[in-house]
């Protein structure tokens, strides 16, 4: 995929018409896991009525995620997967955006098995 058609997937991945779909290939990282982590975050999101765009890259802070949102985005996460995040897993970095989401579920995923 070119970097324009690449940025094209990014911006498209979560827009307002289409927070369902899932356009598969947008980064080298975003596997299966990657696609369960914007379901989680897409019905977050849906939950708040928020009506803003919210591409893999956004800062879920930016797109309108609370602190409190983000508690539960972490419990929703740990449930999704069936892992617990390590206490020292938790920070903002981590948290940042859909992407740093998916990398620390691969590298928790991948941990365990």
């Amino acid at each position: 995929m070119n970097s324009a058609a690449e940025g094209f997937a990014r911006r498209s991945c979560l827009d307002r018409g289409n927070r369902s779909r899932v356009i598969a290939g947008v980064m080298d990282d975003i596997n299966i896991s990657g696609e369960r982590v914007i379901a989680v975050v897409q019905r977050l999101i849906s939950e708040r009525s928020i009506t803003r765009p919210v591409s893999l890259d956004d800062t879920l802070t930016e797109a309108g995620l609370t602190s409190l949102d983000a508690v539960r985005l972490v419990l929703l996460v740990e449930d999704e997967f069936n892992i617990e995040i390590p206490v020292g897993e938790l920070t903002l970095v981590n948290f940042r955006s859909i992407s740093t989401i998916s990398r620390l579920v691969n590298r928790l995923v991948n941990q365990s098995g």
